[in-house]
C-alpha cells in the first residue's frame, strides 16, 4: 500500500510509545499493512525539556506537540499520535484531527504505600502532582493536605513516590493500564468524586489538512462514539479558553442515543467550584458543551477567571 514508511511522529516517554505503537498496529490490522513499512519517530518537546517547574509558567498544553507539529506541517511525519488531553483546542493552520481511537477508562487513580484512599491520608500529609486541576479538587476535598508540583512520565512518579517525596500522587487510570502498572493503583476514583480532565483517557492523530490518503486511511480505526464525547467536551473547554493554566474537568459519556456532559471550573486553591451538566441527543454535543461553558462562564464572572489569570 505505502512505497515508502509511514511515518507516526510522538513523545518519546514510554506511554507515547505505547499510544504510537498500538496506532501502528490498529493501522497494520485495519489494512493487512507491513509493519516493517510503518516507523515511529520521536521527538523531545518543550513540555518534556521542563521539568522542575510548573508548564502553566510556560505556555501549557501547545508545550506537549509543538515540535512534533512542526515535523508533521514540514512533512518530517506523516501523521502525529496525541494523548488527546495534551491537544489545545485551537490546532495551528492546516492541521486537524482526523482519527479518534477507542477510548480507555477516564478515571483518575490514587496512589499511595500509606493508605488506600485520599480520606485516609493524615492531616497535612503531602500529595504530589502537576495537574492544577487535580490539584485544586484535592484541595478542595482536602484542605488540610500539603499539594505540591510532581512532574516527569509515568515511571518518573512512581519513582518519586517510592522514594518518598510524596505520600500519594494521582494519575490516570488509561496511563496505567497502558503500561500494565495497575499494581500501583491503591484505589479507583469514580467521576462523581473527582471528575477528570477534558479527553482523559483519549488517543488521537493529527494530519495535515490537505493529506487526503492519510486521512482516508485513518478512517478504518475511527471510533466515532469516542469522537462525540471528546468533541463536546472539547467545545466545552474551547468556550472556557482553558489550558493548562485553568482548573478545568469535563466527561461526556453515551448511554444510547443520549449523550451526558459534566462540566466543572475551579479556583486553584480549590475553595469556589461551580459544575453543571447537559442531558441530549448525541448531534447536540458541541452545543452543549459550549452552552455548559457559558453557563459556567456566568456563575464564574470575571473576578473568577482573572484569578486563574
Amino acid at each position: 500500500m505505502q512505497s515508502h514508511p509511514l511515518k507516526i511522529g510522538t513523545r518519546g516517554s514510554p506511554l507515547a510509545l505505547w499510544q504510537a505503537n498500538e496506532v501502528r498496529d490498529c493501522l497494520v490490522a485495519a489494512h493487512g499493512m507491513d509493519e516493517g513499512r510503518i516507523e515511529v519517530c520521536t521527538f523531545k518537546t518543550s513540555g518534556d525539556k521542563i521539568q522542575d517547574q510548573s508548564l502553566s509558567e510556560f505556555g501549557g498544553k501547545g508545550l506537549f506537540t509543538l515540535e512534533i507539529e512542526q515535523a508533521l506541517a514540514s512533512g518530517e511525519i506523516a501523521l502525529a499520535v496525541h494523548s488527546m488531553k495534551d491537544m489545545p483546542t485551537i490546532l495551528p493552520d492546516g492541521l486537524e484531527i482526523a482519527c479518534v481511537l477507542q477510548r480507555e477508562d477516564v478515571r483518575d487513580a490514587f496512589l499511595s504505600d500509606k493508605t488506600s484512599s485520599l480520606k485516609g491520608l493524615p492531616e497535612g500529609a503531602i500529595v504530589g502532582t502537576s495537574s492544577l486541576r487535580r490539584q485544586a479538587q484535592v484541595r478542595r476535598m482536602r484542605p488540610d493536605l500539603k499539594v505540591v508540583e510532581f512532574r516527569g512520565n509515568v515511571q518518573t512518579r512512581l519513582s518519586k513516590l517510592s522514594e518518598g517525596v510524596a505520600d500519594a500522587t494521582l494519575l490516570a487510570v488509561a496511563g496505567l493500564k497502558r503500561l500494565g502498572k495497575e499494581q500501583h493503583i491503591a484505589a479507583l476514583i469514580e467521576p462523581e468524586e473527582m471528575l477528570p480532565a477534558v479527553a482523559q483517557g483519549a488517543i488521537c492523530i493529527e494530519i495535515c489538512s490537505s493529506d487526503t490518503a492519510t486521512r482516508e486511511l485513518l478512517k478504518a480505526i475511527h471510533h466515532e462514539e469516542t469522537a462525540l464525547c471528546v468533541a463536546a467536551e472539547r467545545a466545552f473547554l474551547r468556550e472556557l479558553d482553558g489550558s493548562c493554566r485553568t482548573p478545568i474537568a469535563g466527561l461526556a459519556e453515551l448511554d444510547g442515543d443520549i449523550l451526558h456532559f459534566r462540566g466543572q471550573i475551579l479556583t486553584p486553591d480549590g475553595t469556589i467550584s461551580h459544575e453543571t451538566e447537559r442531558k441530549g441527543p448525541t448531534g447536540d454535543g458541541e452545543e452543549m458543551g459550549l452552552d455548559a461553558a457559558r453557563e459556567l462562564l456566568r456563575l464564574g464572572g470575571d473576578d473568577f477567571f482573572k484569578a486563574l489569570e
